[in-house]
C-alpha cells in the first residue's frame, strides 16, 4: 500500500533533524486533530477543541519558540540553513491535519521574520519578546496586522502603490510612536493575538519608502481593541477580526529596522508567506490523496475496486502528478530561501516573484484537483465525514489571501517583463 511518504521530497536539501521533527508533528496531528477535525467548523468561536491542540503544538512542544535565539529560550532556527525546508516541512505536517492550524501556527513566525532572521537580527527586540512566547507552555499568538478595510492588499504591492493607501498612522512623539488605525482580517486577531507587527505610515499618502514603518504592539498596550472573530467559509482554527489602534503609544525602539529597512525586510516576510502557502496546499493535497486512496479502494463499480477502472485511473494520476509538482516545486522555493549565497537575498523582487508564482499555480492546482477529488467522489465528496469538502473549502481561502492570484500575477509579470506600469 503507498503512503503518503511514498511522495518525493528532495532529501539532500534537508536538515538532519527533518524526519524527528516531521514525526513529532504528525503524531500529534494523528492524536490531536485528525479525530476532532470535523467538529472545528462549529467551534470557530469558542476554540474549545481547537484550544487544546494549540497548546499541545506551541506551549507544550515548544514550536511557538523556534525562530528566536537559543540564550532567550528558542531554537534558534532564525540563523539556521534550513530555517526554509525545515519551517516547509512543520507547516505540510500541520497542514494535512487542518490548514487553518497550519496558517494561525505558521504566523505566530510571520512577524518575527522581521527580527529574528539572520543576518538582519534585532537583539533588542528579541529580548523583549521572547519570553512572551518562551517562557510559557501555553499557546501564544502574533499577527501581521497589515490588511486595511479601504485597501485590501494594496499594502503589500509597494511597486505601484508604495504604500500610499495605508492608512494607519504612525507619529513620533519623543521617545514613543503614537499609532492609530484599523486593520482588518490578520490571522491570529478576533481576539487570540499577544503581539502584533503593524503595518504603517509615518507620512500619509506618501510612496517615499524611508515611510513605511512596521512597529511591535503588544496586544495589551492601552488603545488596542481586538474585534470578535469573524465565520468563514472555512479555516475555523484561524481567527480573524477587526483591530483597532486608538492613540496607542509603544516605545521608539518597537520600530523592526527604521526607514527604508522596514520595507526591504517586509519583502521577506512576503517570501516567506508565499512558501508558507504552497506548503499549506501540499499538505492538503497528501491528506486528500489518504482519503482518496481508501476511497476508490473500498467503493465498487461493475464489481471492480472504482481504481480499477481506466477513467478513474487517469483522474487519479493527475492527482498524483500535481501533488508531486507541488511538493518539489515547494521544497525548491524552500531551499531558494536557505540558500540567498546562490540565490540573492530573501527580501529581492527577484524572489518575491518567484514565490508568488509558484504560489499561485499551487493554489489553482489544488483547487482544481481536490474539485475533481471531489466529483469523482459524487455525493461523499460533499460529504463531511469524507473531509474533502473540508480541504476544499479552507483551501480557497488560502487562494484568496495575500493579494490573491491578481497580485501575484501582477508581481510575476512585473519582475519577469520589466512592467512599469501594472
Amino acid at each position: 500500500m503507498r503512503t503518503i511518504d511514498d511522495f518525493t521530497r528532495p532529501l539532500e536539501y534537508l536538515s538532519p533533524l527533518d524526519d524527528p521533527l516531521g514525526k513529532i508533528v504528525r503524531d500529534w496531528a494523528e492524536n490531536y486533530v485528525i479525530p476532532h477535525r470535523r467538529k472545528f467548523d462549529e467551534d470557530w468561536k469558542e476554540h474549545a477543541l481547537i484550544e487544546p491542540a494549540f497548546k499541545k503544538l506551541m506551549g507544550e512542544l515548544g514550536m511557538q519558540r523556534v525562530l528566536f535565539p537559543e540564550d532567550l529560550g528558542g531554537w534558534g532556527l532564525g540563523r539556521s540553513n534550513y530555517v526554509g525546508t525545515a519551517s516547509y516541512r512543520l507547516f505540510e505536517e500541520v497542514a494535512r491535519a487542518d490548514s487553518g492550524m497550519a496558517v494561525a501556527f505558521g504566523v505566530v513566525y510571520w512577524p518575527m521574520v522581521m527580527i529574528a532572521m539572520e543576518p538582519h537580527v534585532n537583539r533588542e527586540l528579541c529580548e523583549e519578546f521572547a519570553p512572551i512566547f518562551c517562557n510559557t507552555t501555553e499557546p501564544r499568538f502574533a499577527a501581521n496586522a497589515m490588511t486595511e478595510p479601504q485597501g485590501g492588499a494594496d499594502i503589500e504591492n509597494m511597486e505601484i502603490v508604495g504604500g500610499s493607501t495605508i492608512q494607519t498612522t504612525a507619529v513620533l512623539d519623543g521617545d514613543e510612536w503614537v499609532i492609530n488605525g484599523h486593520k482588518l482580517w490578520p490571522t491570529n486577531s478576533g481576539g487570540v493575538c499577544d503581539l502584533f507587527g503593524v503595518v504603517c505610515t509615518t507620512n500619509p499618502g506618501s510612496r517615499d519608502p524611508n515611510d513605511f514603518a512596521f512597529i511591535f504592539v503588544p496586544a495589551d498596550t492601552p488603545g488596542v481593541t481586538q474585534g470578535p472573530p469573524y465565520q468563514k467559509a472555512g479555516m475555523a482554527a484561524d481567527k480573524n477580526g477587526d483591530i483597532w489602534f486608538e492613540n496607542v503609544r509603544v516605545p521608539k525602539s518597537y520600530r523592526a529596522h527604521g526607514p527604508g529597512l522596514d520595507l526591504m525586510y517586509f519583502k521577506e516576510v512576503i517570501s516567506f508567506g508565499n512558501m508558507g502557502s504552497i506548503s499549506f496546499v501540499g499538505g492538503v493535497m497528501l491528506n486528500v490523496f489518504e482519503r482518496l486512496y481508501e476511497f476508490v479502494s473500498s467503493e465498487t463499480y461493475k464489481g471492480q475496486p472504482l481504481k480499477e477502472h481506466d477513467a478513474v485511473a487517469g483522474v487519479l494520476a493527475d492527482f498524483v502528478r500535481d501533488t508531486e509538482i507541488v511538493r518539489m516545486c515547494g521544497y525548491q522555493y524552500a531551499r531558494m530561501l536557505d540558500r540567498p549565497d546562490l540565490y540573492g537575498p530573501r527580501w529581492s523582487d527577484e524572489m518575491v516573484a518567484k514565490g508568488r508564482a509558484i504560489k499561485y499555480w499551487a493554489c489553482d492546482q489544488g483547487m482544481a484537483d481536490v474539485g475533481k477529488a471531489m466529483n469523482l467522489m459524487s455525493s461523499y465528496g460533499a460529504d463531511r465525514d469524507w473531509d474533502i469538502e473540508k480541504h476544499w473549502r479552507d483551501l480557497k481561502i488560502v487562494q484568496l489571501w495575500m493579494g490573491g492570484k491578481q497580485l501575484c500575477q501582477a508581481e510575476v509579470a512585473r519582475w519577469f517583463f520589466d512592467l512599469e506600469t501594472v
